[in-house]
């Protein structure tokens, strides 16, 4: 966070530089309000710039035992451009080295998923899970390793988290 409010200033400070010099290359005719617009632009485009690098330099730094296996992108009011190009916000993975298969059901498999958010930080959170191959039913785990069947979820026959997870 701290890094990124650093490069925003200096993309903000060299965008007026270049207004400044538009300024002294025309002799000061250029209008004065020019240099703030510039710096404001160069802000704005170096936020624009950040948002939608965000997914594929978390991509790039994941272990290969992670597997995307949903993305997430939506348009934000504030944000106008979203609704004409969105990005990728959220990104969940599945850790592949956490895979167990139960030893009494072998459809049965146990795993964690982590989910990644572009907020204002980067948030990162994990949980464990429990997905039957045969019927399709994901199960989260509470922090007591009880399965929160309230929150049972049934995949669809071709989605990505069923095929890394059963290999079906």
């Amino acid at each position: 966070m701290f890094w990124n409010l650093i490069a925003t200033v200096v993309c903000g400070l060299g965008a007026a530089g270049i207004a400044l010099s538009i300024r002294a290359v025309t002799r000061q005719r250029a209008p004065r309000w020019l240099i703030p617009v510039f710096a404001g632009a160069g802000m704005l485009a170096y936020l624009i710039y950040g948002e939608y690098t965000w997914f594929s330099l978390k991509e790039q730094r994941l272990p290969p035992e992670a597997v995307i296996v949903d993305t997430e992108q939506e348009g934000i009011l504030w944000r106008p451009w979203t609704f004409v190009v969105p990005y990728v916000t959220a990104f969940t993975t599945v850790d592949t080295k956490s895979i167990a298969r139960d030893t009494d059901n072998p459809d049965i498999v146990r795993f964690t998923l982590y989910r990644f958010n572009q907020k204002v930080t980067d948030a990162v959170s994990h949980r464990v899970h429990l997905l039957n191959c045969d019927s399709r039913e994901l199960v989260p785990l509470g922090d007591d390793g009880r399965p929160r069947v309230d929150n049972l979820k049934v995949l669809a026959p071709g989605d990505r988290l069923l095929k890394t997870v059963c290999g079906r």
